[in-house]
């Protein structure tokens, strides 16, 4: 079975290479992330563990027993692709590699293919993101919650939450475990009732800021406890119930995320803002596995 890149920091573009040198070699890394590998139970003539080879300059492959085809990029992005399987991975690759994003652009000079093919290539694999995210449970334990105003500029050329043209987001972040954002309408109360309740665990602690719109969550069972930014307060613990109340984590990861959209991608129209808040967030809930994440997007084909 081809090994998947390595989570170690070290990992080098080298080492990636040494892997994955080739289309048979990608084809067979899918093979084994789809099936478990090249012998599987045949879905037509019912062998039990049948050998699949593959056929020469085609990407299919074949059960011993009674020629039955298997392509392992069916119904995948990569079905009809043309782009050679080496630079999808490569692609994945640096997706899962980066902390500030890869444009379209530096995908283009990377894969030596046209910006359309590499907006598409990062297109979709923002979609593989999302899809693979949409297998996680509700956030559960400590969330901390918090919404940002992303883009737009006022006429002075001074950013700020009065310039037009913002999209609104919300973050929810478990305590040391994953992120989701999702983009919001308006942050009122009923709003932001929905994405709580359609994200977190029901009696979860929940950490938010003074706005009066999260005040509804102790109502739905929610422990809740909010920090007063206005008043310089950024962290406030709570001696009857034990808990430090802040929203540190998600801030840090809106600072991540506004940083990465002036210097790799310059700006993002709220029509796809969604696909990027995926990618990040989809980066934030496995930072600790390269190896998991790379794993993760090929399964999710």
């Amino acid at each position: 079975m081809t090994k998947s890149p390595s989570a170690s920091p070290d990992f080098s573009v080298r080492e990636f290479f040494q892997r994955f040198p080739d289309e048979d070699a990608c084809l067979e890394h899918i093979m084994a992330v789809r099936f478990g590998g090249t012998r599987f139970d045949c879905p037509k003539c019912g062998t039990v563990e049948s050998t699949f080879h593959k056929l020469q300059k085609r990407r299919t492959y074949v059960c011993a027993s009674c020629g039955h085809h298997v392509n392992p990029t069916a119904g995948t992005i990569l079905e009809n692709t043309r782009t050679p399987l080496v630079s999808w991975f490569y692609a994945i690759y640096l997706f899962c590699t980066t902390r500030h994003g890869v444009s379209g652009k530096e995908l283009q000079r990377q894969l030596g293919v046209t910006y359309k093919t590499a907006y598409r290539i990062g297109q979709q694999i923002r979609d593989l993101m999302s899809k693979a995210q949409g297998f996680d449970a509700l956030l559960t334990g400590h969330i901390e919650l918090d919404e940002a105003y992303v883009g737009g500029r006022r006429s002075d050329g001074k950013r700020g939450r009065g310039a037009p043209g913002k999209t609104i987001v919300m973050g929810l972040a478990e305590r040391e475990g994953r992120m989701r954002a999702v983009v919001i309408p308006d942050v009122k109360k009923n709003t932001l009732r929905d994405v709580v309740l359609q994200n977190v665990e029901a009696g979860a602690t929940v950490s938010t800021d003074e706005l009066y719109s999260y005040n509804l969550l102790t109502f739905d069972g929610y422990s809740h406890g909010a920090v007063k930014h206005g008043r310089k307060e950024y962290v406030w613990y709570d001696y009857q119930r034990g808990e430090n109340f802040h929203v540190n984590t998600v801030e840090g990861f809106w600072k991540l995320f506004k940083a990465s959209v002036r210097s790799t991608h310059v700006q993002i129209s709220g029509k796809h803002m969604q696909r990027y808040l995926d990618e990040f967030t989809f980066r934030a809930s496995n930072r600790h596995r390269v190896n998991g994440m790379f794993d993760l997007l090929v399964g999710a084909l």
